[in-house]
């Protein structure tokens, strides 16, 4: 299994600089390979990255772009998987643009990189460094001091050096065997999950967990340092002339108060999303510890941000991140993850007699059922009729598809990739059930139930 460690490291200035150095090599190396790639394609000719890379190999000591003041190659200073990985990186991001548009799916080309509006952050290759307890040896710079040791045991397949609000980190991908990925529950619950804005997640049990919204929070302090450095920004335009947008090539002076506020406001969102994670790591844990099935709604979250009332709240959340995180944990703790299908009415049946309230409001929090009379919560009778998914308790009409162990990219907190399966959707049919399997599945969900 594919796991990810980030970890803190405690830099001094020389090696801050270095990494500065080598993130901006990666990132010069990207626009120059995109900018390359592009004048081929207009050409009609069929670029790829292997090819050039080659090319830039051929160039990179000798072109006058790439030499320093002095004449002298300065990338001999730089560690060459700073300036190879990108490629790999463009090829990986063609190749999904290209599948994208073959699928029908949204697509958006690679885009050139800018400092200060991109990540920063380089790869190192597993043969060019080691770890040693708390520290770790990388190539160029030595040893480095690291906040804890690697956790997982097993084979190193490489890392990666990232920045986030002025310090780094350094995200180790390891292939780690299975017995020590594994992690037992304490019980074998089968629990339903609707994710909300008034109560982060509702438990089918009836508990409502809240989120601690830390950009809602944060907001007054946000606004507050984001206002201090667009008046520096703005003095710093009119010193040199600016009116409007910033002409491409334009280097605005940079003064150490502006500097300050900028790195206040980067920790103050850093802190954020350290405490967003914090608390959907909690969470998640805690489900997939606790229950042997979790049922969970397949929300379309990029269509519910456009909503301009809801945007902020549900962002502030993290709704995908908490499917993500599910996704990856249920395989280690042998928890069987299910997609409710996202047209699903789980808010408008009547978890006791199975009554759809077709007139129910997105506004109407509280609801009585016209059939039976019960009242319900909204949140929570939506998560009993996920949670019934997963029992069956209403028969073949809703009979539950088992889903595949599921796994997302980009395990843990780490910046590297891991492979995975699927979850396999339930979609809700009502009214006479067909020949189409629903039989087979309803026994079968019986028999894993037993």
């Amino acid at each position: 299994m594919l796991l990810a460690h980030r970890i803190r490291i405690d830099a001094s200035a020389a090696e801050r600089d270095y990494f500065s150095r080598a993130a901006g090599t990666a990132r010069r190396v990207w626009n120059w390979a995109l900018g390359e790639w592009q004048r081929q394609a207009a050409l009609g000719l069929r670029p790829n990255a292997m090819a050039l890379k080659k090319q830039f190999n051929r160039i990179k000591y000798s072109d006058p772009a790439w030499l320093d003041g002095d004449g002298k190659p300065w990338l001999r200073s730089i560690h060459r998987d700073a300036h190879s990985q990108p490629f790999l990186n463009l090829a990986k991001a063609w190749s999904r643009y290209f599948d994208q548009c073959h699928d029908g799916r949204p697509a958006r080309p690679p885009r050139f990189k800018k400092k200060g509006r991109c990540a920063d952050s380089f790869y190192i290759a597993n043969d060019r460094f080691r770890l040693e307890g708390m520290s770790a040896v990388l190539p160029k710079v030595g040893r480095v001091k690291l906040r804890e040791a690697l956790r997982w045991p097993g084979r190193i397949l490489g890392a990666s050096v990232s920045r986030e609000a002025g310090e780094w980190f350094l995200a180790i991908q390891v292939d780690v065997p299975e017995q020590d990925a594994r992690r037992s529950r304490t019980r074998d619950g089968v629990v339903g999950v609707d994710l909300g804005v008034t109560s982060a997640a509702t438990l089918s049990t009836g508990e409502k967990i809240a989120a601690p919204r830390p950009f809602e929070a944060a907001l007054r302090r946000v606004h507050i340092r984001s206002r201090r450095l667009s008046r520096k920004l703005q003095m710093a335009k009119m010193a040199v002339g600016v009116v409007g947008r910033i002409p491409k090539n334009t280097r605005l002076p940079v003064s150490k108060n502006r500097g300050k506020v900028a790195n206040a406001l980067s920790r103050q969102q850093a802190r954020i999303a350290r405490v967003r994670r914090d608390f959907i790591h909690k969470v998640t844990t805690r489900l997939c510890r606790e229950n042997q099935a979790i049922v969970i709604e397949d929300l379309h979250v990029k269509g519910m941000l456009t909503n301009a009332r809801l945007s902020r709240v549900i962002a502030d959340i993290g709704f995908y991140e908490i499917r993500r995180q599910l996704q990856y944990k249920a395989l280690r703790y042998g928890t069987d993850l299910v997609l409710a299908d996202r047209w699903y009415p789980s808010s408008k049946l009547c978890s006791k007699c199975g009554t759809k309230n077709e007139d129910l409001a997105l506004a109407e929090r509280n609801w009585t059922c016209g059939v039976c009379g019960t009242e319900h919560d909204r949140d929570v009778n939506a998560a009993k009729n996920l949670q019934r998914l997963a029992t069956n308790a209403l028969g073949a009409a809703t009979a539950l598809p088992v889903a595949s162990l599921a796994v997302t990219l980009g395990t843990a907190a780490g910046l590297a990739p891991a492979g995975g399966g699927k979850v396999t959707p339930v979609r809700y049919e009502h009214g006479q059930q067909d020949g189409s399997g629903q039989e087979e599945n309803d026994a079968h969900c019986r028999q894993r139930s037993r």
